[in-house]
């Protein structure tokens, strides 16, 4: 009788996933002492407005990586949004964060979304952001704390 081997498929999840209960708050001392706000509350107010306006245009496995590397708290942020037909341009973005913050304006708006994008890499790594990065339109990179390489047109 011969037995055949069936290889294990196994996910990994992203280098610094934070699935334990401590990744919301680690999460969000990052964002306050990456944007120097004053208080703890300030900075989860922006890391819940900036995820919440993210959700809709990270689509696909994008998404579901995100979600799965991200602290619960930040994943339903992400997964409770409906996937947008189409993308904004990372300077709508900014508006659309704007917009979503009473008394911001485009710089205020820019420099918390700037906060809580910078913040992400740590946590989800640098291959899923790339990944995120093709799929939105040009000028997210500066946003995520990298160099935007994308040519001019």
């Amino acid at each position: 009788m011969s037995t055949t081997t069936v290889p294990r498929v196994t996910t990994r999840p992203a280098p610094h996933a934070t699935t334990d209960d401590d990744g919301w708050p680690r999460l969000v001392d990052a964002v306050r002492e990456s944007g120097l706000y004053p208080t703890r509350a300030k900075a989860e107010q922006v890391t819940r407005t900036v995820l919440a306006a993210l959700g809709p245009h990270v689509t696909g496995d994008e998404r579901v990586d995100l979600a799965r590397a991200l602290p619960a708290e930040a994943a339903r942020l992400i997964a409770a949004q409906i996937p947008a037909t189409h993308r904004l341009t990372a300077a709508r973005f900014v508006d659309e964060v704007a917009s979503r913050t009473p008394g911001a304006t485009p710089a205020t708006a820019r420099w918390d979304v700037s906060s809580v994008l910078s913040a992400l890499p740590p946590l989800i790594g640098d291959d899923l952001v790339t990944r995120i990065l093709a799929q939105l339109p040009p000028g997210y990179a500066l946003l995520f704390g990298r160099a935007d390489l994308t040519p001019a047109s």
